[in-house]
């Protein structure tokens, strides 16, 4: 399963459709929560979180486990998919196509899980946790890397770009009342800490320095590795809702809550003053240029 998981302040959901027409998904625009943050640097932080969550589901572990080349091209996977999710937020209307990529993408995914259910990659469930983890991880890292967010108003531009990858609304819960349930039933009845969860939160997991990487950087790299997965393992617990890391058998000490709140400061402190090459990804910054032009 690779490749993935925004509202705007003003009334951008396009014309009503004619009768008989179908209504296409608005692409996202400035003034949305997404496209604020989407782009940050500091969802580098967070995205790890959100995939430890989606692989606990069985299936969806099995998926990655048996089709994701997150073994053989850990850094080439990663990029790839942080691609996908720019271009759904940044990719006006080629956020559409690559909603309906993603589909024929996983179309042939299928295999059976953990617990001997078959599965398949677009069974409805399925997708919609994928894309549902999202939502607790962005809250819970807006509190530690940035600013609390509008819990309503992000879940709605959520729901929003789940019609951009094809998912019905009936498969999400409707409201932030109704997902904190379905949450909460989720972990205690579907979520375990599968094969892949334990890979990702290994770390002496055996990662090779980035493709492309300098001749000094792959000679530090033996030296450099160790502490980063450290930290990554550490980042990535520490951002996982409290109760799926008690769920999944994962230690998180007061210590290291002080820890990731200090780290948290720090996020907070210097991000707003880099300029805005290095605070925003690429094709954010280039998104962002474009609605200044007049």
């Amino acid at each position: 399963m690779d490749g993935g998981p925004a509202h705007t302040s003003g009334p951008d959901t396009g014309p009503a459709p004619g009768p008989g027409r179908r209504s296409e998904p608005v692409p996202f625009a400035p003034g949305s929560l997404l496209w604020d943050i989407a782009g940050d640097v500091r969802l580098l932080l967070s995205l790890p979180a959100a995939l430890v969550l989606q692989v606990a589901h069985p299936a969806v572990g099995a998926g990655v486990d048996d089709h994701s080349v997150f073994r053989t091209d850990p850094w080439g996977r990663a990029e790839r998919s942080l691609d996908s999710l720019q271009l759904w937020i940044y990719g006006g209307e080629q956020a559409l196509e690559e909603g309906r990529r993603l589909r024929r993408l996983h179309k042939d995914i299928s295999g059976t899980d953990t617990r001997g259910r078959p599965y398949h990659a677009l069974t409805p469930a399925h997708y919609a946790w994928v894309h549902a983890t999202a939502y607790p991880v962005f809250l819970r890292a807006a509190r530690y890397l940035s600013h609390p967010l509008d819990e309503r108003r992000l879940y709605d531009e959520l729901l929003r770009l789940g019609a951009v990858l094809g998912i019905k609304q009936r498969d999400m819960p409707r409201t932030p009342e109704e997902f904190w349930p379905y949450f909460d039933t989720m972990v205690r009845e579907e979520l375990e800490r599968t094969p892949v969860v334990a890979e990702l939160l290994d770390p002496r997991r055996p990662i090779p320095p980035p493709a492309g990487a300098g001749t000094f950087l792959r000679r530090i790299w033996p030296v450099l590795r160790p502490p980063l997965a450290r930290l990554h393992v550490f980042v990535t617990t520490g951002l996982l809702p409290p109760a799926v890391r008690e769920h999944l058998g994962l230690a998180w000490t007061a210590r290291d809550e002080r820890g990731l709140r200090l780290l948290g400061a720090v996020v907070r402190t210097v991000v707003p003053l880099l300029p805005e090459r290095l605070r925003y990804l690429p094709r954010a910054r280039a998104a962002r240029r474009a609605a200044r032009r007049p």
